[in-house]
């Protein structure tokens, strides 16, 4: 992986508790899915698809499932832990529909703590980001306090503050309105261009406004 992700291949993938089920047509499960870096894809499917499922076996989070994981044609069954966290530090940027934000420290300290692990973002495109997202004014409170769609801004600028060749965004705009989700679009595609990365973002009705997305159905 020195050179970076170019490609993240699933092959007769499914989640284990879907074993045994009926599986309706998917453009992931069971098939070979191959998402290259540089694209952008929208992956759309009711709640209990598996989209949250997905996420997590690309980052790494989970492996309950069957069939094949591979990134530029290594297997992920092949990874040592050294693997997992070097692809984490360096290669795929992952926003978990959860956020996993700390309610206890306010919303700089959020991204702060981030961004001092990875060095990558100026303080100044930090402020720049906080205030194009409207949450300039949270600076210093609470994350706990914020509200749902403050704590998903917030979780963006927190998750963009790594080099990447992926980011990873389970419904990363559920709680923002059509203002706020085309700033969050434009924002997570200036990165991803500036990084040469691929977006794979999922939704189950209100998807990332990203213009030329590829998109599938799970």
């Amino acid at each position: 992986m020195n050179s970076g992700i170019k490609k993240i291949e699933l092959t007769e993938m499914l989640p284990k508790v879907f074993v045994g089920e009926n599986i309706p047509h998917s453009g992931v499960w069971m098939t070979h899915c191959v998402f290259e870096r540089g694209n952008h894809y929208l992956i759309e499917a009711p709640s209990g698809g598996g989209k949250s499922s997905l996420m997590a076996y690309i980052y790494g989070a989970r492996d309950d499932f069957r069939g094949t994981l591979a990134f530029n044609g290594k297997s992920s069954a092949s990874f040592s832990i050294e693997d997992w966290q070097k692809l984490r530090r360096r290669h795929i940027a992952y926003l978990p529909q959860e956020l996993d934000l700390f309610p206890e420290l306010t919303c700089i300290e959020n991204i702060r703590l981030k961004n001092r692990l990875t060095d990558c973002v100026s303080e100044k495109r930090i402020e720049e980001w906080l205030e194009r997202l409207g949450i300039a004014n949270r600076r210093d409170y609470p994350a706990g306090k914020m509200s749902i769609g403050q704590q998903q801004r917030l979780a963006i600028i927190r998750t963009l503050c790594m080099p990447f060749d992926f980011i990873l965004l389970d419904e990363p705009v559920s709680h923002l309105d059509a203002a706020n989700n085309g700033i969050v679009a434009e924002i997570v595609a200036e990165e991803a261009a500036r990084n040469g990365a691929g977006v794979i973002s999922t939704s189950v009705g209100n998807p990332l406004l990203l213009h030329s997305a590829i998109n599938i159905k799970l």
